[in-house]
């Protein structure tokens, strides 16, 4: 029995070394990266049964990607090889201000993007088989055939007395925001966990204060957003990232808000995924919003620390760091 199943397109990602500009680079550093894989790589690392779902073209590229993840303890076995198709990649350069950040796709028609409803594994999908189905709006947000796909696999893990845990991550790069608002209504509406920052509650679905009261009162801003979420989902638990300023939770009509401590990331990029896994893995334990909240934060704090997408945590050292200062609510009220 798996504890979570996640289901997403891994890709690599080329960066520019030492800093510079796509355009002056002469080497780039590969990462391996994917919502849904940082995610599962997290969760075992802190000591869960995890699988991940996926599609590859069976070639150098696709094997190093398989290999990266379930070296972690990440079981791969259901993963779908396909002789066709492509590997996706992307290109992230790192900015610093005034400089933004920036990042090119390079993943149309890749091998995940052509994974379809049909070509879901049936024997994966048996009762008792897995407690939570793990997905992002970033799978939705690679067109028809991924949509499909999902709805198939929600269906089918339903059926299979599983639990679905939904995380928003809106990319503008992927989709515009009427059509992201719209699909991804129906998994807020109807999935038993929901994870977003609060910049996608109001940019999808008009939730929460258009003000900057993020940055002066983000536990009230949140505790408003939330309340206004509840109103469009069923949910167990949505749960809400504030970026430096913690996370919030709405759970049995209760609020919650777990302050944290800023930190000078040196990689950015995994840090909501990271969140998600040690959110997940409290929750599973101990179905504690509070305690889940602190784990989400530790885990997403320690991740800021390393560079490349993956969270490279012992469990050790997050469970230690959620009971530490780390957490503690006076350092923003």
């Amino acid at each position: 029995m798996y504890d979570v199943i996640t289901l997403g397109e891994t890709m690599l990602r080329l960066s520019p070394a030492n800093g510079s500009r796509i355009e002056q680079a002469t080497q780039f550093d590969i990462h391996v990266g994917g919502r849904e894989s940082n995610t599962a790589v997290g969760l075992a690392r802190l000591g869960h049964r995890v699988a991940w779902l996926s599609r590859l073209t069976d070639n150098s590229l696709g094997r190093m990607l398989a290999a990266s993840i379930a070296a972690h303890g990440v079981d791969t076995q259901h993963v779908l090889w396909t002789s066709q198709d492509r590997i996706g990649t992307y290109y992230y350069e790192s900015g610093s201000p005034p400089r933004h950040s920036q990042v090119i796709y390079d993943r149309q028609q890749s091998s995940f993007s052509r994974f379809s409803a049909d070509m879901l594994p049936a024997e994966l999908f048996s009762e008792g088989s897995a407690r939570y189905l793990h997905f992002t709006g970033i799978t939705l947000g690679l067109g028809a055939t991924s949509q499909d796909m999902i709805a198939a696999c929600v269906q089918r893990a339903r059926i299979a007395g599983w639990k679905i845990s939904f995380d928003v991550n809106y990319r503008a790069k992927l989709w515009d925001i009427r059509s992201a608002s719209q699909c991804c209504l129906e998994y807020l509406k109807d999935s038993d966990l929901v994870f977003l920052p609060i910049r996608d509650a109001r940019t999808l679905f008009g939730a929460g204060p258009a003000d900057a009261s993020v940055d002066s009162r983000p536990e009230e801003a949140a505790r408003q957003t939330l309340e206004a979420l509840s109103q469009q989902s069923s949910a167990e638990c949505i749960i809400l990232t504030l970026g430096k300023f913690g996370s919030a939770a709405l759970a049995g009509g209760q609020f919650y808000y777990r302050a944290t401590q800023p930190v000078a990331p040196i990689g950015r990029l995994g840090g909501g995924d990271a969140f998600s896994a040690g959110f997940l893995s409290a929750w599973l334990e101990t179905r504690q919003v509070e305690r889940a909240l602190r784990r989400g934060n530790a885990a997403a704090g320690l991740k800021y620390s390393m560079p490349g997408d993956l969270p490279y945590f012992p469990r050790e050292e997050v469970t230690k760091l959620e009971t530490q200062a780390f957490n503690e609510p006076q350092h923003f009220r």
